[in-house]
């Protein structure tokens, strides 16, 4: 059976016998709201838990706007055009609003890539600046968390304006439950001091940071914590289907809307197989989420959870950027071996940005193999990652079939990290 999956911009095809073929594993459906501004001014005018965003704004003379930054497919360009012109009716002026790109520790977006997050107006019209969190003097200092004693340093220019809003996409997240809400601020525009800490080997490896989950979820409420401290007074989010319609918009108070938006998520994400399977193929659902080998870890820990022991996560995807941050390319790189790596990172005085997601990826490889297919990095590279590089999809399933046999059991999900996949029961 043909199966289209999402790589790059332009996808990728993978043939799986259909005797073979357990499950294709998909986001459940809901309505495409078709005029999603429309639904986005009547959600600020009657959102959840808060007056109307134009009462929230009424005697601001200031407002930063926290926007995500290209790795993820947020419809800025819908959901910001009714925000604006609220605030603007409201009363403050534009020269007044700044839109804050979170790129928690990743590079900043500039050019070509501003008009990709917010269309060609947008950047025209308003001051866009992103957030540099390794630069400390440029956060402002509101205090620590309390479960991991992390310093809350949170993006001056976003604590310094009248008003706080924050916007986002709601999805399964594979260490804070769901993304959107509090994250648009840690690690969204949080400096490295914070994300160091709350991104750390402790609250890495509990055992409820993990995908859908938030009761108990420590990093969900650190997360959490830190977006109270630093005020956010109004967020707009939206759910996304697989073809990016969207099919939700969360509009209000911080915490109210943003569980509003969790419960829909959940209904629309989580999909089941019936008992643990040999393979997953799977993908970092296509561009712009699998731009790096880092985003990519995403899309492993979301199939991992339907995997037997030993069982083999196969995922296709582009890199068109290559591994990620130099810093994460030289740890892969430079790691001899996954039990190394974890014994190390817990040793006093030892941390590596975006050693999380190594981390992250060394829990899939605890008890599973990872095979890749992918485009960006060159044969050479893949052989230095712990996966076992495929040259082309059929590859893949000529593999799975010459380990677990004839009979072997494969699950597939298209979107990767997108679904929620899970055993029932």
């Amino acid at each position: 059976m043909k199966i289209d999956i999402a790589y790059g911009r332009e996808g990728l095809g993978v043939d799986v016998p259909e005797r073979n073929l357990v499950k294709i594993l998909r986001m459940n459906e809901r309505p495409v709201i078709q005029n999603p501004q429309e639904e986005t001014l009547r959600a600020i005018g009657a959102p959840t838990g808060s007056p109307p965003l134009m009462e929230v704004a009424k005697g601001k003379k200031t407002a930063c706007i926290v926007i995500s930054d290209i790795t993820r497919p947020v419809p800025n360009s819908v959901i910001l055009p009714p925000v604006l012109e609220t605030l603007e009716a409201a009363g403050i002026p534009r020269d007044g609003i700044t839109i804050l790109n979170a790129t928690g520790l990743h590079r900043p977006n500039e050019g070509e890539e501003l008009v990709t997050l917010l269309g060609p107006e947008i950047p025209k019209k308003y001051r866009v600046v992103n957030h540099m969190g390794r630069d400390s003097e440029s956060h402002v200092h509101l205090g620590e968390t309390p479960i991991y004693k992390a310093p809350v340093m949170v993006d001056r220019r976003f604590v310094e304006a009248d008003l706080h809003i924050a916007t986002g996409l709601i999805e399964p997240h594979f260490m804070a439950g769901f993304s959107g809400g509090r994250k648009a601020i840690f690690p969204g525009i949080c400096a490295f001091e914070s994300v160091k800490v709350l991104h750390g080997p402790e609250p890495m490896s509990h055992e409820r940071a993990r995908e859908c989950v938030i009761e108990g979820n420590p990093v969900h409420a650190e997360a959490l914590y830190v977006a109270k401290l630093a005020r956010v007074d109004f967020i707009v989010n939206v759910t996304l289907n697989e073809r990016r319609q969207i099919t939700g918009v969360f509009a209000g108070d911080l915490e109210a809307a943003h569980e509003k938006g969790m419960a829909f998520m959940a209904g629309q994400c989580r999909c089941e197989v019936e008992a643990p399977v040999d393979a997953v193929i799977t993908t970092a659902a296509g561009f712009p989420l699998d731009l790096t080998f880092y985003q990519t870890v995403k899309g492993m820990t979301a199939a991992s959870g339907i995997l037997k022991p030993g069982g083999v996560v196969v995922i296709a995807t582009r890199c068109g950027e290559g591994i990620g941050s130099p810093e994460f390319t030289r740890l892969v790189l430079e790691t001899e071996s996954i039990e190394d790596f974890e014994r190390d990172i817990r040793k006093p005085g030892v941390y590596t940005l975006d050693q999380w997601q190594l981390q992250k990826f060394a829990s899939v490889l605890r008890n599973h193999e990872v095979w890749l297919y992918s485009e960006g990095i060159p044969r050479e590279t893949q052989d230095k990652l712990f996966v076992t590089p495929l040259a082309d999809m059929g590859d893949a399933v000529s593999r799975i079939m010459a380990k677990f046999g004839p009979d072997a059991r494969i699950a597939v999900i298209p979107e990767g990290p997108y679904v929620y996949a899970a055993v029932r029961g």
